[in-house]
């Protein structure tokens, strides 16, 4: 499976030691650059996203054990970051932006900080808990990741 990375786990050797490629039961592998449209980075005390623009990052191929791994590095379980699914799209030769731009291939995870424990002044719509309000607003706009190509 694929997640789309931003900040820190862009750097091969952060993603290394975080994802403990030396161990046997661990597999994970940069796949290429891609760009989230939808959302863009905003910088606190760790980056994150919020609604509106792109952002350019990387995609990286992980199995099992490691999606555990980041999980744990962006602290899903003390709610830190949540993650979330988007679509996973192939340009197109129509290159307008939108869903109707490319194919999806598939989802592919991104992490999205609490605005609020980084220190952003980020607004995300709806009401509920943060992970409701990220998933509710990905689900409802045209959020995607899109590979070059």
């Amino acid at each position: 499976m694929d997640v789309f990375v931003y900040g820190t786990l862009t750097d091969p050797k952060r993603v290394r030691t975080v994802l403990e490629t030396d161990r046997s039961d661990t597999a994970a592998a940069f796949v290429g650059r891609a760009t989230l449209e939808g959302l863009h980075r905003v910088d606190g005390r760790y980056p994150t996203l919020a609604p509106g623009g792109t952002i350019d990052g990387r995609l990286l191929a992980v199995d099992d054990a490691g999606l555990e791994r980041l999980d744990r590095y962006e602290s899903v379980e003390s709610g830190l970051y949540v993650r979330v699914a988007v679509p996973q799209m192939s340009r197109s030769d129509d290159r307008r932006g939108d869903m109707a731009g490319g194919t999806i291939d598939e989802r592919c995870w991104v992490y999205v900080g609490d605005p609020d424990r980084l220190g952003v002044d980020v607004t995300w719509p709806g009401d509920g808990p943060f992970h409701d309000r990220v998933d509710g607003f990905v689900s409802r706009a045209d959020i995607a990741v899109r590979r070059p190509g």
